[in-house]
């Protein structure tokens, strides 16, 4: 009789074996009458028979697990193998709960001993249940069987558990695979956990595990994939320390290399914190290796954004030509790259051809690219090109979004079309739609600058009560500023009482609260000069000019260039960047073009935590009252206290000194962003030659100039007015009119500032027709006059009648003049 018959047969017995299977006497006499005959017959019959038991057997046993489990099996009637537990593990009718009881249960015998085969077969069965509470208690199982399961079985573990999100359950499979020796882990193991902390920003739990691999005598180094993982879930938390760090010790490890990848991503991360110089060092590396991680499109694209980032727009176009010329071809990241690097220095037509360039590639610009443009043509008074521009996104089907008017509305407003930025805001407010609380604040903005107080207020009331908009640090800040200069400053209490539920007010009374108290210390009370002690004199005047003219000043490297120079580079002026680096040449650039963000507090972050937008709004206030030693003194404050100062906070102090007459305090104030490493931006180069127009130092202010420009920075036209104006005063009236066709040819439309000060300039200067050519362009340009352009025709009629009156006495002294044929004579 068979095994499966004779197992069976004493299983029929018992009152389960009977309502299970219930086998007819003639299926047991034929098995048994048959077995002799086996003998005669061919030995292919065997196989079949024996599997024919084994399915029936696995039947019988699936069926009694599924209906009663496991209390009414007999240990001694069933031959367990590992091919019958195996079997039983894969039937896709029991349940997981039902296979568990049954791989415990044959571990209990002891003529029977599970495989590492048996046991990934439970964990791939757990797994695919995601029935994962039993497994900590097999693994223990597992390792009182001296049993030791191969890495793939730990890492499909890991993945079902990381696929549940339960990543406490995984870091304890990855400390008890740590404890066995005879693990024997490999860097896919260490991978899958690391890339799913990763994605799931569990950066504190990830670098420890990081650290201990690298800093293990033999360690299973860690695959380029999970590093990258790593860099950039860094990267997007803004981790700039860790980031260094943990690029500083993969750089270290013996055997490991960045692959294109991570390559990429260093470059992109170290330019988009200011670090120029690394990612040219790490490009140069790329070209240096095999083709295999060569630069690509990506490498490119994230330079290009360094590039821009750190003001170099330049040197950026001059790769951008490179790029093209090297096998690679633009996508839309790049061109839009470009053109938002170009507006914001303020290159318009540059961003023009790069626009019509994407275009003829065919690739659609997208709102961003639209919104870059609009901005700068806006920001360059381009005002009828920008209002094309736009109908021109609207027939190609782009849709137009509430940054899209807000960039419309403060476009007009700047440009001195207040009134059609009015009537566009007003229109959006009547369909209900596309307006946001960054809407009202520009309109609001512009109403306290005008005096209408009342205005801004109601649309307070409406912003917050009516839309739900939160009201920003700005907007309060722009009306607390305009209450003081208007002398209202009762009337700030009624601001308080129209968003007196908004999360920011609170936090403001409290913040201003703290403040005041801080203020009141003591040890602040006997400065002679707050500004003094916080901003030492270093140098005068002429070490600022001498200083200022060495730093243009570059050292000689072209033999060194020449040395490293590959004629076979496709891209030359990128070797030449780098280079610059190696050799020490190119120092870490301050300037940027960075704009700052608008600032919506909160009640987790605002209130007890002195946070460097209240910090600026109150030294708003407090510049805005002229009360320059008391905002100096909440700036010494709170930068004691920890809170680090930002570009426009060093902007608003230098442009109070430079109002105040303290130049050289302005330009200390310069210094120390300087060694604080705080990017300078356009608006802190218009302070410093702002204050050099006021003391008639043009020189000095051409020197600055040069310093910009070798810096990466680039020209507005808040800049060319103030430069114009004070070379027009020094009486360099040529280099004025060069800066102003520079200006044209740029990109930039004059508005009507400049025109002003050019026909004030060659008016004192006695260069009449020039002043009169002038006005005529100014009018044949569409650019409005304003009251201090009355003012300026006035003088230069008046000076026009002094010249005909000159000339007029001259005609009538050479009449009364004595001639040659006179009586006299």
């Amino acid at each position: 009789m068979s095994r499966c018959t004779a197992a069976m047969g004493k299983l029929i017995r018992s009152p389960v074996g009977i309502s299970t299977i219930n086998p007819t006497p003639n299926f047991i006499s034929h098995s048994t009458k048959a077995a002799p005959s086996t003998a005669s017959q061919p030995s292919s019959s065997s196989p079949s028979l024996q599997q024919m038991d084994d399915l029936l057997l696995v039947a019988f046993l699936t069926k009694t697990l599924s209906e009663s489990g496991t209390r009414n099996l007999d240990p001694d009637t069933i031959p367990l193998s590992q091919q019958l537990v195996i079997q039983i593990l894969r039937r896709g009718s029991l349940d997981a709960s039902r296979k568990t009881d049954f791989f415990k249960w044959c571990s209990l015998m002891h003529n029977y001993k599970h495989s590492a085969g048996t046991y990934s077969h439970m964990f791939r069965e757990l797994c695919r249940a995601e029935y994962l509470e039993e497994v900590p208690g097999l693994l223990e199982q597992m390792k009182a069987d001296g049993v030791v399961a191969a890495p793939q079985t730990f890492k499909m573990l890991l993945d079902a558990v990381i696929r549940l999100g339960k990543l406490d359950c995984a870091l304890q499979i990855l400390h008890f695979m740590e404890g066995l020796q005879e693990a024997n882990l490999t860097p896919l193991v260490y991978d899958t956990l690391l890339i799913a902390l990763a994605k799931k920003n569990q950066l504190g739990l990830a670098l420890p595990i990081l650290f201990k691999l690298l800093d293990a005598p033999h360690p299973p180094s860690p695959g380029s994939t999970a590093c990258n993982a790593l860099l950039v879930a860094l990267r997007k938390a803004d981790n700039r320390a860790d980031f260094r760090k943990v690029f500083d010790r993969l750089r270290g490890t013996k055997g490991f290399q960045l692959d294109t990848w991570g390559y990429n991503i260093c470059i992109h991360a170290f330019g988009r914190w200011g670090d120029l110089p690394t990612s040219l060092t790490l490009f140069r590396e790329m070209q240096e290796k095999d083709s295999a991680s060569g630069p690509d499109l990506c490498t490119y694209n994230s330079l290009l954004q360094s590039l821009c980032l750190a003001g170099k727009v330049k040197d950026a176009l001059i790769a951008y030509e490179e790029l093209k010329e090297s096998g690679h071809r633009p996508d839309a990241f790049t061109y839009r790259i470009l053109i938002q690097g170009c507006t914001k220095s303020h290159q318009i037509n540059e961003a023009a051809r790069i626009f019509t360039e994407m275009q003829y590639d065919g690739f659609v610009p997208d709102a961003l690219v639209y919104h870059s443009l609009l901005n700068g043509m806006f920001k360059a008074n381009r005002i009828s090109e920008a209002c094309q521009l736009f109908e021109r996104m609207v027939d190609d089907g782009v849709r137009a979004s509430s940054w899209t008017y807000n960039i419309l509305i403060h476009g007009l407003i700047k440009n001195g079309r207040a009134e059609a930025g009015y009537s566009l805001f007003c229109d959006l407010k009547k369909k209900g739609q596309l307006v946001d609380g960054v809407t009202y604040s520009i309109v609001i903005l512009q109403l306290v600058k005008e005096g209408e107080l009342e205005e801004a207020l109601k649309l307070v009331e409406e912003m917050d009560n009516d839309r739900g908009f939160v009201v920003d640090l700005v907007t309060i800040t722009t009306l607390l500023i305009g209450f003081h200069r208007h002398g209202r400053q009762d009337w700030t209490e009624r601001l308080m009482k129209h968003v007196r539920d908004g999360d920011v007010v609170l936090s403001v009374i409290r913040w201003k609260e703290e403040m005041e108290a801080a203020l009141k210390n003591n040890r602040l009370k006997s400065r002679r000069k707050d500004y003094t002690p916080l901003f030492p004199h270093k140098c005068g005047i002429e070490e600022i000019l001498s200083s200022v003219t060495s730093s243009t000043v570059k050292p000689h490297s072209s033999d060194e260039e020449e040395e490293n120079f590959d004629q076979w580079s496709t891209s030359p002026h990128m070797d030449h960047l780098a280079n610059q680096v190696k050799s020490g040449s190119d120092s870490h650039q301050l300037f940027s073009l960075a704009r700052g963000k608008r600032v919506q507090t909160s009640e987790k972050d605002a209130g007890s935590s002195f946070d460097i937008g209240m910090v600026n709004t109150f030294m708003s206030i407090f510049l805005a009252k002229g009360q320059l030693s008391l905002a100096c003194k909440l700036f010494e404050v709170f930068t004691d206290m920890g809170v680090n100062p930002v570009s426009y906070t060093y902007n608003a102090l230098m442009s109070s000194f430079v109002k105040k007459g303290y130049f050289e305090e302005a330009w200390n104030v310069l210094n120390e962003m300087g060694e604080k490493l705080c990017p300078a931006d356009i608006a802190t180069y218009n302070a410093v030659i702002q204050g050099l127009g006021k003391m008639g130092r043009a020189d000095i202010a051409s020197s600055v100039l040069d310093k910009l420009m070798d810096g990466g920075g680039f020209l507005d036209i808040v800049m060319y007015n103030t430069l114009i104006n004070a070379l027009g005063k020094a009486g360099r009236v040529d280099e004025a009119n060069k800066l102003f066709d520079q200006m044209k040819n740029g990109g930039i439309n004059p508005d009507v500032v400049t025109y002003n000060t050019l026909i004030e300039v060659h008016t004192k200067a006695g260069r009449l027709k020039e002043a009169h050519r002038l006005l005529k362009t100014m009018l044949d340009a569409g650019c409005l006059p304003n009251a201090v352009t009355d003012t300026i025709l006035d003088l230069l009629a008046r000076e026009i009648d002094k010249v005909r009156y000159q000339k007029a006495s001259m005609v009538r002294q050479n009449s009364h003049s004595p001639t040659s044929d006179s009586p006299s004579n």
